[in-house]
């Protein structure tokens, strides 16, 4: 990152992480509630390797606060709470519900990162390689997530 940053990119950089690291607690959090009723079921295994993917992600905006000097949100109590609640909730409602909820966050976050993509290549693609590839990455490990819910039959719920 080179030091002759414009506040407006500043302010876009800071929006970025500190949403994104809210984001991927919260992902983290629905996981992990997720986890605790469908463990040991059939879709176990494959919520407990999404959620060591979200934790990875988590792993990497919590090194990109301090570098950035980015305040994370005031709300991440709440943010926790609510993304546990929620995991748990879907999970309670059966597999299907679960991955349901798992298609329905993973397609907002998928394009909420594009959207970041996007507007950061418009404003500083070069000063931002690297957080503009790790964007890229976790999108599109979101969008798998989103594929994964879809194969365990996010789509029959109703049934």
């Amino acid at each position: 990152m080179c030091a002759a940053v414009s506040p407006k990119v500043r302010a876009i950089v800071d929006r970025i992480i500190r949403v994104d690291h809210a984001g991927e607690l919260g992902a983290n959090k629905i996981y992990q509630g997720q986890l605790l009723v469908l463990g040991k079921s059939s879709v176990g295994p494959k919520i407990k390797e999404m959620r060591e993917q979200e934790e990875e992600h988590l792993k990497k905006f919590e090194e990109l606060i301090p570098i950035h000097r980015v305040r994370p949100t005031l709300l991440l109590p709440l943010w926790s709470v609510a993304g546990f609640a929620l995991g748990v909730g879907s999970a309670l409602l059966g597999s299907k519900s679960a991955m349901a909820c798992t298609v329905a966050v993973e397609s907002v976050i998928s394009e909420h990162y594009n959207n970041q993509i996007r507007e950061l290549m418009e404003s500083d693609p070069e000063n931002y390689q690297e957080l503009l590839k790790t964007l890229k990455k976790f999108r599109d490990d979101e969008i798998e997530h989103h594929d994964t819910g879809i194969e365990h039959e996010a789509e029959k719920v109703s049934d």
